[in-house]
């Protein structure tokens, strides 16, 4: 499935993607991903950092099935990068949510980032071994730090990718340009 930069034409079908997600997905989502205003900023270029969609042909247009976003953090931590990323429920298991962190993190990489950081709730384990599949290591536990809707608590694990730890190797052997194709 193709991946490919956010951009005006996709504000709708990123808007039907998000609001499609089961209410416990949106509960793990920071932003307010079901106001449009916030979507077509984002499609804009605004909120800085850069995001992609992965995008298929749909009989009433296109049909978002994945989001990746990684923003730079600012000031003294400008060097890292917060990367969120979401796939719809019936792609999940596919690889989609590999093959867009994998494209996040290359891109992210390849415009200076040098730390890449992810916040996964803890019993999502899918989404741990997939981040920790690329490279990703925990840093730290929060315990108690999300509410979900129903008002339970969850940990919070914070987990990143040192660039200069793993990329170096990586490099020598070709395999980012292998990632990005």
């Amino acid at each position: 499935m193709p991946v490919t930069d956010l951009a005006p034409g996709h504000c709708e079908a990123l808007l039907r993607f998000f609001g499609e997600l089961p209410e416990g997905d949106l509960t793990f989502i920071e932003e307010e991903v079901t106001d449009p205003e916030v979507v077509r900023a984002w499609a804009r270029g605004e909120g800085g950092g850069s995001r992609w969609v992965a995008v298929q042909d749909g009989s009433d247009g296109p049909v978002v099935t994945g989001y990746v976003a990684v923003r730079p953090l600012p000031g003294w931590s400008d060097h890292v990068g917060r990367l969120r990323l979401v796939v719809s429920p019936a792609a999940r298991g596919s690889g989609l949510g590999r093959d867009l962190a994998r494209h996040a993190l290359v891109r992210a990489v390849t415009a200076g980032l040098t730390k890449i950081v992810v916040e996964v709730v803890a019993e999502q384990g899918a989404a741990l071994a997939l981040f920790t599949g690329l490279g990703f290591r925990g840093e730290a536990v929060l315990v108690d730090h999300v509410r979900d809707r129903e008002g339970r608590l969850r940990d919070l694990m914070v987990l990143a990718h040192h660039v200069g730890d793993t990329w170096a190797g990586m490099d020598a052997v070709g395999l980012p340009e292998a990632l990005e194709g």
